[in-house]
């Protein structure tokens, strides 16, 4: 199972790789302002915003609508091929695989944390990133026009499925014993938590959607931009290796510090924008406000909460969607009408993550049963 992880996640974070750095772009060369890019790609998170509260309401998560979201998500990779002419195609092409997101990696994230453990499953998660990086330095030699990125996101798509299918298939019985539980995930009750959580993810509005476009606009060369993508998955990937030992402490201090680390970041992006050194540096905080965060993160809401997959499945559509699709929207915003405030604007929305984050450790009881784990 855990060679199946890795190659999953390989081929999966390959997809990512694809979509964040290059079809911004491509939608740029296309024509596209960036308003409009801003509002294609706020899409596909704001389903997976959506998709999981049919899970509250009743919707059962196996593997039957797992492979069900796979299918989808193979036809969004295809349509995605056919659509670059038209802003509605496009429109449609990304909320379809937004479907297929909002269920396939949370439920393959349950998996890992059931078979791999907290302290191990940085060291699978890792090949996710070693694909992001790889099909980065691949791609960027082959971006002749930009029915190429197409392709890949196409073929990418369609190995990911297969092997996906492949994990679920066996892993199914696993999940259905351990998910015999009653919802005991209050979102209101722990607002300060989701809030937290989820202004993480609308900080990164600005850095996935407008970073590629954002350093080129300030004469940073598109090769530059692609090494500075790579050397931050480098870090990444060298967190997710090493991170075992942090994680069996305060995880919910992480989560604090790693919050205002990624202030830092946006902030040195916002100051230094064509600093070729100062970028790299930015770049290097990934493995902080990435790597760390996100492991601390699905590894204090297994914890925390006993329905587990509905756990995964609500911090996949509430932070990586609704957060992702409010962040898309601002950043488009931001970046049309004033954008040299880009970063500052992200670097705001970050620092109140970490007070959200702060007042939900002052506030919460719950803390304390974990301070052990």
């Amino acid at each position: 199972m855990s060679l199946l992880l890795a190659v999953f996640y390989f081929f999966y974070f390959s997809i990512i790789g694809v979509y964040v750095i290059f079809l911004p772009k491509v939608l740029s060369i296309a024509g596209y302002g960036a308003s409009d890019i801003g509002i294609i790609f706020a899409a596909a998170p704001l389903v997976r915003f959506v998709v999981p509260f049919a899970f509250i309401k009743g919707l059962k998560i196996n593997v039957k609508s797992f492979n069900v979201s796979l299918l989808i998500m193979c036809l969004s990779a295809v349509s995605f091929y056919f659509s670059l002419d038209s802003f509605y195609k496009l429109l449609f092409s990304n909320i379809t695989l937004g479907v297929g997101l909002s269920i396939v990696l949370p439920y393959v994230e349950v998996i890992s944390l059931k078979h791999l453990g907290k302290e191990d499953y940085g060291k699978i998660r890792l090949f996710g990133s070693v694909g992001f990086v790889l099909v980065a330095l691949v791609l960027v030699k082959f971006l002749s026009s930009p029915s190429v990125a197409l392709i890949y996101l196409l073929v990418l798509t369609f190995i990911t499925s297969i092997f996906a299918y492949v994990i679920a298939k066996r892993a199914d019985a696993l999940l259905q014993r351990s998910e015999e539980v009653t919802n005991d995930i209050n979102l209101l009750k722990d607002w300060r938590l989701w809030a937290g959580l989820t202004l993480m993810q609308v900080s990164f509005g600005s850095f996935y959607n407008f970073f590629t476009i954002y350093v080129t606009d300030h004469g940073i060369t598109l090769d530059i931009a692609v090494y500075l993508w790579s050397f931050g998955v480098v870090v990444e990937i060298f967190m997710l290796y090493f991170q075992g030992a942090l994680l069996r402490r305060n995880l919910l201090f992480i989560l604090q510090f790693t919050t205002f680390a990624t202030a830092l970041r946006w902030f040195i992006l916002f100051i230094f924008p064509d600093n070729v050194t100062m970028l790299f540096i930015s770049q290097a905080l990934h493995a902080l406000s990435f790597a760390l965060f996100h492991s601390a993160a699905i590894s204090y809401l297994f914890y925390l909460y006993k329905h587990k997959s509905l756990a995964q499945q609500l911090f996949s559509g509430i932070t990586y969607g609704f957060g992702a699709f409010a962040g898309a929207l601002i950043a488009g915003y931001v970046y049309e009408l004033y954008p040299s405030y880009l970063f500052l604007s992200a670097t705001l929305i970050a620092l109140i993550a970490t007070y959200s984050l702060y007042l939900w450790g002052i506030n919460s009881k719950k803390i304390n049963n974990l301070q052990s784990n």
